[in-house]
């Protein structure tokens, strides 16, 4: 299984403040966006990842995250020149993929609960595609899922104006290798880009589209606006101070994983000389 981690766009729901900077670049309390949906990748598992970035951003994210390999994985980077779509992801990330499945999350979407790394684990397709169901008040601004009353999924849709459920369909995806053919295949919606939603409806139409409901207790954030942003910050925050725990802390999942040493945690400590990230690393070797 590989990932990739889109990170692209234009981040114009947070105009003025990402005229000038990514917004996955920016402060989650204390960490950058972009560690949240990587620890995501990580706690499924996924050491191979591929990192896609406007053309102008990529230097800043390989200066902040390097190859990966002191947090244990594989990282590559490719670009997306123009935001034209989820779906060309596959299309950018087709070599990277190769004949492996893949998995899927958007570089804004921070997912947090008790048992989520076991859960992901085993969300791998042996065949088909799996995606999530999380129950939302207004569902109208992400795809919906509907849901009959045995528990099958009846459609999946883009930003309808007239939802037919409360369940909306996260940043998160997980695909067979036939995933880059069905995205080839796909035609650019009225919004002239390539939705991921089209991609769920051709694996729908086959019967081998799949879905967890994420359980009540796990926390879901697509931080791409300026409200989500500051609830993404201030949950991250009230969860750190109370329990003593990071949320999103990839040396944490590298280390617990068996991916990095006790040594290499003691020394990414040191690099990030004495402040409050490198103080809770270093309490990880006293437990």
């Amino acid at each position: 299984m590989r990932g990739i981690v889109l990170a692209g766009g234009t981040g114009s729901r947070l105009w003025p403040i990402t005229k000038a900077i990514s917004k996955q670049l920016l402060p989650i309390h204390s960490k950058p966006l972009i560690y949240y949906p990587i620890s995501t990748m990580m706690l499924a598992g996924i050491r191979d990842i591929l990192l896609i970035t406007t053309p102008s951003d990529q230097e800043i994210f390989r200066v902040l995250l390097g190859d990966g390999s002191r947090f244990g994985i594989n990282l590559k980077y490719l670009t997306q020149p123009k935001p034209t779509g989820l779906a060309e992801a596959f299309l950018i990330g087709k070599e990277f993929i190769d004949e492996e499945n893949v998995a899927l999350i958007l570089g804004d979407n921070i997912f947090h609960g008790t048992g989520l790394g076991p859960q992901l684990r085993l969300s791998g397709p042996t065949g088909g595609a799996k995606i999530f169901g999380v129950k939302v008040k207004d569902p109208r601004g992400y795809g919906v899922l509907e849901i009959d009353k045995s528990g099958g999924i009846v459609s999946v849709e883009e930003k309808p104006i007239n939802p037919k459920s409360n369940y909306v369909i996260p940043g998160l995806y997980f695909y067979d290798n036939n995933v880059v053919e069905v995205a080839r295949n796909i035609q650019p919606s009225i919004r002239g880009e390539l939705e991921i939603t089209s991609v769920n409806e051709v694996y729908l139409s086959q019967n081998k589209l799949s879905y967890s409901l994420l359980p009540r207790g796990t926390a879901w954030f697509d931080a791409g606006s300026v409200e989500s942003l500051f609830a993404a910050t201030s949950y991250v925050r009230a969860i750190e101070e109370r329990e003593g725990v990071m949320i999103g802390c990839l040396e944490e999942v590298a280390w617990r994983n068996g991916w990095i040493s006790s040594t290499d945690l003691q020394n990414a400590a040191k690099d990030l000389k004495g402040n409050s990230y490198s103080l809770y690393l270093n309490s990880l070797l006293n437990e």
